[in-house]
């Protein structure tokens, strides 16, 4: 009797559970939630099981401004290092203080595409008079060459996309900006097959091609940004001239920009190379 009253007691004290099923890896248990889909519907039709799609969550995240940016590849150029185009800046408008003291009215990063369609790194530098052209060592910081033109001396702004003689076997896609600041007809045929000449009376820019690394670089290296600045400083220039310049006046055409290559060789091996810019080699030993 005693053992039967222990057993009814057992019994009572598990009615309160409920069977649990095992479960293997990989079994799909649908939750409360599921259940209820599943049950509503038409009440005079038979339950069939559903399927039911989930969506894996997804983070989203996005590199400024360009989510394909590597940033290991930009890091191999020196204007990207920290501090250095904070230097190149700060040399210059110390330069331009001792000497001319003339108003800045800006700083830009620009590729310049010389005569021969050679890419060089250039800094930009945009003051009340002058358009100054800077080649910048960006590993030892210092200014290589610095090229002065007056503003009043531009006549015509060229924006398009450039082209090519139809036998150039070095061809580049893209657009860029050409400013004219000399007569065509006083550039002589030495000078244009000349790949070193610096009495070409023109310059041919593009933008650089670390121009997506970061806000700052975009900024600075935008070809739209130099040029809505270019241009009215070039126009106050020549109302405030008075030398033979004055009131030429200044041309902005949009039209193809011809670069006169034909072989290309020698552009083929630098660009490709990046040979115009401040680029870590890595190591060279034995």
């Amino acid at each position: 009797m005693a053992c039967e009253v222990e057993e009814m007691s057992m019994i009572r004290s598990f009615e309160g559970f409920q069977p649990v099923s095992l479960k293997q890896e990989g079994d799909y248990q649908p939750s409360e939630t599921d259940q209820l889909s599943t049950e509503e519907g038409d009440p005079g039709m038979d339950p069939e099981p559903r399927q039911i799609s989930r969506q894996p969550s997804v983070t989203e995240s996005t590199l400024y401004p360009n989510p394909y940016h590597r940033p290991f590849v930009s890091r191999k150029y020196f204007a990207t290092r920290p501090g250095a185009i904070e230097t190149a800046i700060e040399d210059l408008k110390g330069h331009i203080a001792k000497t001319s003291g003339e108003t800045i009215q800006g700083f830009w990063l620009l590729t310049e595409i010389d005569h021969w369609n050679n890419e060089k790194e250039r800094i930009l530098l945009v003051t009340d008079k002058t358009l100054l052209i800077c080649k910048y060592d960006f590993i030892m910081l210092s200014c290589v060459q610095l090229q002065r033109i007056p503003l009043s001396s531009v006549y015509r702004i060229c924006l398009g996309e450039f082209v090519f003689p139809g036998m150039s076997l070095d061809k580049r896609q893209g657009e860029g900006l050409r400013i004219y600041w000399g007569s065509l007809e006083e550039h002589s045929l030495f000078s244009r097959w000349n790949p070193w000449s610096t009495e070409v009376p023109y310059a041919t820019f593009t933008e650089h091609p670390m121009k997506y690394t970061s806000e700052k670089f975009l900024e600075i290296c935008k070809l739209s940004g130099f040029t809505s600045k270019l241009v009215p400083a070039i126009q106050n220039a020549h109302k405030n001239s008075t030398g033979s310049g004055r009131g030429r006046g200044l041309m902005v055409l949009t039209e193809p920009i011809l670069i006169e290559t034909y072989m290309g060789l020698m552009s083929f091996i630098g660009n490709r190379n990046k040979l115009g810019y401040s680029l870590a080699r890595g190591s060279i030993g034995f």
